[in-house]
């Protein structure tokens, strides 16, 4: 296939890309490189710098390239920036979802919406959360994917397009950046296996249901090659709290861990899982990665020098 992937110089983004890459298919990135780095993307990709907000240029490139399928990562992925910038943070995940679908139906394209499982489902969705639970989100970044999803799902029925939405939960793994502000993963492992304290925001109780990044990139694959409209959680159905995460790397580490508390940060909720059994049955995808299995690629990768085009 000729595909683009918007995003594709970020963490899950160019592993994705190396995917597409690996089995044959043509791809081109778009990534406007705000957090994206160019050394992620394989020489074997067409790379353009733009930012999916530029309509005119944003549609330049698919007029050009007419791909098949537009699997759209690009996004602000951070909470708390959505809580402190708002505007700023839909002109990208919304606006910019719907300069991707428009782009994609002047080119008869599918698109592949990456959304967020975490942040969608609310306080109050039972645990493990349903596709079909009514998302009431906590912070502005949940609410621009939903509304993104909306939009998906409108331009299906207005458009008679099959465009698919598959709902992440937090994705971790080798290129994840150990010092950003989102990936408490890496974050941890860099921290743990550099004796520093890794800081605990609120009690440690919160919940978060963790889905290695090979395990993701499978799921995009298989969602790709099923050509049906659709939402699908992607994740594991497992409940993993922040002390618990902690232990588990120490664990594999072999280092004790000592934690500093912090007060807890506004829009994140406290309980995260997503259920799976749809994306088995419709997909025939399943997570295949243990916690402490992926927790030890981080880990490696990390002492490793954390090399931009580390595999998974």
């Amino acid at each position: 296939m000729r595909v683009i992937v918007t995003g594709g110089a970020g963490f899950i983004g160019s592993h994705l890309t190396d995917a597409f890459l690996a089995r044959g298919d043509d791809v081109t990135v778009v990534d406007d490189l705000s957090t994206g780095r160019t050394a992620r993307v394989d020489d074997r990709a067409v790379l353009h710098k733009l930012s999916v907000t530029d309509a005119r240029l944003l549609g330049q490139v698919v007029d050009s390239v007419r791909p098949e399928l537009i699997c759209h990562l690009a996004a602000q992925i951070d909470v708390r920036a959505s809580v402190t910038r708002p505007a700023a943070d839909a002109q990208t995940n919304v606006l910019g979802t719907i300069n991707v679908l428009e782009a994609a139906r002047t080119a008869d394209a599918r698109v592949l919406f990456c959304s967020t499982g975490g942040a969608l489902y609310g306080r109050d969705a039972p645990i493990p959360s349903l596709e079909d639970v009514l998302p009431l989100p906590e912070s502005p970044y949940g609410i621009g994917k939903h509304c993104a999803e909306q939009y998906v799902g409108l331009y299906n029925r207005l458009h008679g397009t099959a465009h698919t939405v598959l709902r992440l939960a937090n994705v971790y793994g080798p290129r994840q950046d150990p010092s950003g502000e989102a990936g408490v993963v890496p974050i941890f492992c860099s921290q743990i296996l550099s004796g520093i304290r890794p800081t605990v925001f609120g009690d440690g109780t919160q919940t978060r249901d963790y889905v290695y990044v090979g395990d993701t990139v499978a799921a995009f694959l298989a969602a790709a090659d099923q050509r049906r409209p659709g939402t699908w959680n992607i994740g594991t159905a497992i409940e993993v709290s922040v002390l618990d995460l902690a232990r588990v790397i120490g664990e594999v580490t072999g280092r004790a861990v000592a934690h500093t508390l912090a007060p807890a940060r506004p829009g994140e909720l406290q309980r995260s899982a997503l259920a799976v059994e749809r994306a088995w049955a419709d997909l025939g995808w399943r997570a295949g990665t243990a916690l402490p299995d992926g927790v030890r690629s981080v880990c490696r990768w990390i002492e490793a020098g954390t090399p931009d085009r580390a595999a998974y």
